[in-house]
């Protein structure tokens, strides 16, 4: 579908109209009441929230961007029919909890089906890595959207990145900036309920469909040259570092990592004062910068572009460190006032 108009201007109002169209979802949805009856999350011990609040997120995002993909972005049709799946999957799960094995059956359904359709032309074994990538991008969308306003945010930098990069980058698509821009668009009205203090969560139903986009629209603009195989990695790292590292520490733990808890950067940021809307602006500020430096480093050497990803890398382990020293310092705090 060709839109007439220039390619960057098509991206602004197709955003624009996406961020409207959630936006009315899901004020429906409050207004009427029916977003209590789809899906609310229950506070528990390990809750960053202190009241029931609808886990409704996706009900409008999802719905938005799948639309917006199949009219705008036909080529595109099997990434809007996975993300469709995953979102019917997860709402199930939102409202009445499905086993593991189940939810992750369903995300490997929707990667491999993208893979084997869709193989990159790259020996098995790197696409077997590929996949395997994609998953876990699926998985840890989900457990990263756990305060307010931070997985919205994530996708509004993060997709809106994809789309700049694929419509100004080395080799422009224009269906796939079309559809990231729609995918930021719709995060961008979800955020508008999201940020703190938030009315309405993304829910499953919300965060692993947009797990899902990350990874295959990532790997769509790699396999069509918009990009290196580096750039959804350094795009997505704020939310690929906390959650790889937390589930490593967890797993040396001999924990079940699927389980809910409250190891995540973010949320020990939250735990030990920053609060939530503190902690959302704080980790705007860092997807700002990776995403910028993201674009910026495309049109680079390649020796260039692997160095800036190592030395962002580099950034984020010592901002986990210095997290790391404070909820030290924050625990110990707290075992002097119990003693005293």
């Amino acid at each position: 579908m060709h839109l007439p108009i220039s390619s960057p201007l098509a991206a602004a109002w197709i955003a624009l109209a996406c961020c409207v169209l959630c936006a009315a979802i899901l004020a429906f949805l409050l207004k009427s009441g029916l977003a209590w009856r789809l899906a609310t999350d229950i506070p528990n011990e390990r809750s960053l929230h202190a009241r029931p609040t609808p886990r409704v997120g996706g009900w409008g995002v999802v719905p938005v961007a799948v639309l917006a993909i199949v009219l705008l972005a036909p080529s595109l049709w099997l990434i809007a029919i996975g993300a469709a799946f995953l979102a019917t999957v997860s709402q199930i799960d939102d409202r009445r909890g499905l086993p593991a094995r189940v939810r992750f059956a369903a995300h490997f359904i929707a990667v491999l089906a993208l893979t084997v359709v869709y193989p990159a032309p790259v020996p098995w074994w790197c696409l077997v890595g590929l996949a395997f990538l994609m998953l876990w991008l699926v998985n840890l969308y989900n457990f990263m959207d756990g305060a307010d306003g931070l997985a919205g945010g994530m996708a509004l930098f993060g997709f809106g990145a994809y789309a700049v990069a694929a419509l100004f980058g080395p080799a422009p698509m224009l269906e796939l900036g079309w559809a990231c821009a729609a995918v930021a668009g719709a995060a961008a009205g979800f955020l508008l309920f999201n940020f703190h203090p938030a009315k309405i969560f993304l829910g499953d139903a919300g965060s692993i469909p947009a797990g899902f986009l990350a990874g295959a629209l990532g790997y769509w603009g790699w396999r069509g040259g918009a990009w290196p195989v580096w750039f959804p990695a350094l795009v997505f790292s704020p939310f690929i570092g906390d959650a790889s590292i937390t589930l490593i520490r967890r797993l040396l733990r001999g924990e079940k990592f699927w389980q809910a808890h409250r190891e995540h950067y973010y949320q020990r940021m939250v735990r030990f004062g920053a609060g939530h809307a503190a902690t959302a602006l704080t980790w705007y500020l860092v997807m700002f910068v990776g995403t910028v430096l993201a674009v910026w480093t495309l049109n680079r050497p390649a020796a260039l572009q692997w160095g800036i990803v190592a030395g962002w890398a580099v950034v984020l382990v010592v901002m986990g460190a210095a997290i790391d020293a404070r909820w030290r310092n924050f625990q110990s705090l707290g075992r002097k006032t119990e003693v005293q």
